[in-house]
């Protein structure tokens, strides 16, 4: 016993620090710190920015000068993937060598941030640096050569186009959300009744229009809504419609309370139910058993125990649901561009933005759009961050 408690005190002074050993560069807390490599600190260094700039220009050729490669899209992207990850792979190694070459302190300290680099680079090129360049555009003129001040924002607040747009919005963020989050639970329910096999096949088809893009779900409800003004009637909806005794209406062009925009609202719910259902789905066989056969015990109904102990629940999964929706619907831009390109009192921020860029070039209005859309998600942004958050942290 007594060797053996000597050995582990032993052990353990060799592997305490030493308060009087001094390293190389000097040490803390008997901690040594290793010496900086110049060499390896000028190879990363100039390896970093010369990959980085022969991999840019590269790319940059591709569009500026495609006869070099023969004019061939498949030798590009041939190119494009080897370049790519061989540059990245070598990006990385500079990269590397650079980190080692720094004093050991430094080099562990900058090792964790070394990996984010790469991507926090790309969010910067891909997100940041065109959100401020699109503020920066909204206070120039169409052809962004020349400031106006605020002129552009002037424009669109004195437009009855986009006071529409702004109420369109609006709109469809009242309903769109709130009904897909409904559905979705009802689904979800219901679906949870079934046998397995059941289940599955109810859940996989209801999820399906999932897989469906945007303009082809329009394309398919546009049959759906279909008129003729002469001939027979192809459209599904006017046929029950005739069917129940109606007349045959050009259900797109009623905007009379809005319901040529409550017909569009459809397909995005339609498209974004089953996504709902699924997380929604999981979230309900995710609550406890023994809570709900504790509210039985004591007397709750079906109805109660649905509302007053699974929905308290499910409230996360439900939140971050309505908010994914909500930062969808904002930028609702293919359905109504498809189907009534903001005919008939159906225009959305994001279909007038396109118009304004690319229909009538006004690259000024078109950023100002852009911006007020910005300041409108960011709040929504802040608030689904700090509920993940909230989440992670419960």
């Amino acid at each position: 016993m007594t060797s053996s408690s000597g050995g582990s005190s032993a052990a353990s002074a060799a592997l305490e620090p030493d308060p009087g050993r001094q390293g190389p560069q000097g040490s803390e807390g008997g901690v040594v710190y290793g010496k900086a490599s110049p060499p390896k600190i000028a190879i990363g260094l100039v390896g970093m920015v010369v990959t980085a700039y022969l991999m840019y220009t590269l790319f940059m050729s591709f569009g500026i000068f495609p006869e070099l490669y023969f004019d061939s899209k498949i030798l590009i992207g041939i190119i494009a993937i080897i370049v790519g990850v061989g540059g990245s792979a070598l990006l990385f190694w500079c990269l590397n060598t650079f980190i080692e070459g720094l004093p050991q302190r430094a080099s562990l300290t900058l090792i964790p941030y070394s990996y984010l680099l790469p991507g926090l680079s790309l969010i910067a090129l891909m997100l940041i640096y065109p959100a401020l360049q699109t503020i920066n555009f909204s206070f120039a003129d169409q052809d962004s050569e020349k400031y106006v001040g605020l002129e552009n924002y002037k424009t669109i607040f004195g437009s009855a186009g986009f006071r529409e747009a702004i109420f369109n919005n609006l709109l469809w963020l009242l309903v769109v959300p709130a009904v897909t989050v409904a559905v979705g639970i009802v689904v979800a329910v219901l679906a949870d009744k079934l046998p397995a096999r059941g289940e599955s096949a109810s859940k996989s088809t209801i999820f399906l229009p999932m897989a469906i893009s945007f303009v082809g779900a329009s394309a398919i409800w546009k049959l759906v809504y279909d008129y003729s003004t002469s001939g027979a009637q192809t459209g599904l909806l006017n046929a029950v419609w005739t069917t129940l005794g109606g007349d045959a209406q050009p259900w797109l062009q009623i905007d009379s309370a809005k319901v040529n925009s409550f017909l569009l609202m459809v397909i995005l719910i339609w498209l974004q139910v089953g996504f709902a259902m699924v997380l929604l789905s999981s979230a309900i066989k995710g609550v406890p058993e023994d809570t709900i056969e504790a509210a039985r015990i004591d007397g709750a109904s079906e109805w109660q125990i649905f509302w007053r102990v699974v929905i308290p629940q499910i409230k996360g999964t439900t939140i971050t649901v309505f908010i994914t929706v909500l930062i969808l619907v904002l930028k609702v831009f293919d359905i109504v561009y498809v189907l009534t390109n903001g005919r008939d009192k159906t225009e959305v921020i994001a279909n007038l933005f396109f118009k304004e860029l690319f229909a009538r070039g006004n690259a000024g209005v078109a950023s100002a759009i852009v911006v007020v859309l910005l300041i409108a998600i960011t709040p929504v942004l802040v608030y689904q961050v700090r509920h993940f958050r909230e989440e992670e942290m419960s």
